[in-house]
């Protein structure tokens, strides 16, 4: 493959057979596959190789029946070869069809060869203006470009891009963006563009992209709501690639995720998007460092995805939603230190997630201590420790940076191996003051309108 998104991950421990039954049980590869491009679907088969999740034959045929089609035909000669111990005796039809290939690509370069001339003219770029129509009339009348020609040029990006040339199908499908009137070549053209910026990892190139074709799905009108749910459910999918690799990343995707149309998307179409919305939402934590506006949206987000997981529990499960659920809704200390034991794994090897695994982690253990001091007196240490899956050691470490981080009021007793939480018991007319507070204001907000009601009725 010329050009991709696959790069060399870091060495990790080989996982146990029971960490491998873990990690192949939730794999969601299958799931992702129909809803992503076959180019977007290389980088996953690539990861899962140098994971050894799979038989790495099995893997290999897999990634031969993906691209056989297409026209990479000298990659899938080499996978073909492979596959055969090294056979040079190649298919007649993989031969045929490099042939053709390449007649294809010589035969758009010269139909295409005008358009790109005057796309390199500065001079004919300067008269370009943003009326499509009068663009195409002027580049008729004075270069004798045809709306044949612009049909060429998106072929010919598309025979680049599924040749995996994705830079020059990038440049070939924003020229015909930038010329063609008619909305199904510009929708086929800007969903191309965002695969190949995706593939050549251009990031701020993908993140407009990205807001292009929300704008053509959520305002265009589908004759068939189907189709537009197909559509959202395929801009979740592939928007994974550039939330998970941008810097704000994981903002973009719960500010995307959250809103009611993908959410409402996300639970009718592919609830084990959950997972990583759930990644997001808790590697985002900042704790106190965040400041307060931060900790007020993440306390937000927080509270929709324990709904979220709450609703979605018999449609979807993984260990990080699982997580979630034990920690938030059914308040199990013991099940949620058994599943952030068991997303570690999946974390690890998720293709996407892979690069959010200490920072999820990290947040979590974040996330049990404050929930277990805020309903605990005295804690135990070794307890506490083994709730966060750490040594007593790294537990003591763990706990005194956090009481200093957060400011809690609370000490650590070393010689009884405990931490004192105090918890400031509140005030019993306080608690009536604070909760009948509101009282008076809406009684006065209640008389005040039935007097103006009165008053009206009487004038």
């Amino acid at each position: 493959m010329s050009e991709s998104t696959s790069e060399v991950q870091p060495q990790r421990e080989p996982l146990t057979p029971e960490g491998l039954a873990i990690a192949v049980k939730y794999d969601l590869t299958e799931k992702l596959m129909p809803h992503l491009d076959r180019h977007l679907i290389f980088p996953l088969l690539e990861s899962l190789s140098s994971k050894e999740l799979y038989d790495e034959h099995t893997l290999l045929q897999l990634k031969y029946d993906l691209l056989k089609d297409a026209s990479m035909v000298d990659y899938t000669i080499s996978l073909w070869k492979e596959l055969h111990d090294g056979s040079e005796n190649v298919p007649e039809e993989l031969i045929q069809q490099k042939d053709d290939v390449l007649k294809q690509l010589e035969t758009y370069e010269k139909s295409t060869s005008r358009v790109l001339e005057v796309f390199e003219d500065p001079e004919a770029r300067a008269n370009l203006k943003q009326d499509k129509v009068a663009n195409l009339q002027f580049l008729e009348s004075k270069y004798q470009i045809t709306g044949d020609m612009i049909n060429d040029l998106y072929k010919y990006g598309q025979l680049q891009y599924n040749c995996g040339k994705y830079h020059a199908a990038s440049d070939l499908l924003y020229h015909v963006r930038i010329l063609t009137t008619d909305s199904n070549l510009i929708t086929s053209a800007t969903w191309g563009k965002f695969a190949a910026d995706i593939l050549t990892l251009q990031w701020e190139a993908v993140a407009e992209e990205l807001q292009k074709l929300r704008d053509i799905v959520d305002q265009r009108s589908f004759a068939d709501p189907l189709t537009q749910l197909h559509h959202r459910t395929w801009i979740i999918h592939w928007s994974l690639f550039p939330f998970f690799n941008i810097e704000n990343g994981k903002e973009s995707l719960c500010d995307l995720f959250f809103s009611s149309a993908y959410i409402n998307t996300i639970q009718a179409s592919c609830p084990w998007i959950l997972r990583y919305l759930t990644a997001a939402v808790v590697a985002m934590n900042k704790g106190p460092s965040g400041g307060h506006h931060g900790n007020i949206i993440f306390q937000k987000r927080l509270k929709d995805l324990i709904r979220v997981v709450g609703q979605e529990k018999y449609e979807y499960q993984d260990p990080l939603t699982e997580f979630i659920r034990a920690l938030y809704i059914d308040y199990d200390f013991e099940e949620a230190q058994a599943k952030l034991s068991e997303a570690e794994i999946i974390l690890n090897n998720d293709f996407f997630l892979a690069d959010s695994a200490e920072a999820f982690l990290e947040s979590a253990r974040h996330l049990i201590s404050e929930l277990y001091c805020r309903i605990h007196q005295r804690i135990d240490v070794n307890q506490l420790s083994t709730r966060l899956n750490l040594s007593t050691e790294q537990g003591e470490k763990w706990i005194a940076n956090l009481i200093q981080g957060t400011k809690m009021d609370a000490k650590i007793d070393e010689s009884e191996g405990l931490v004192i939480m105090n918890h400031p018991v509140a005030n019993v007319y306080q608690q009536v003051i604070e909760k009948t507070k509101g009282l008076t204001f809406r009684s006065n907000q209640v008389l005040s309108q039935a007097v103006n009601k009165h008053d009206a009725l009487v004038s």
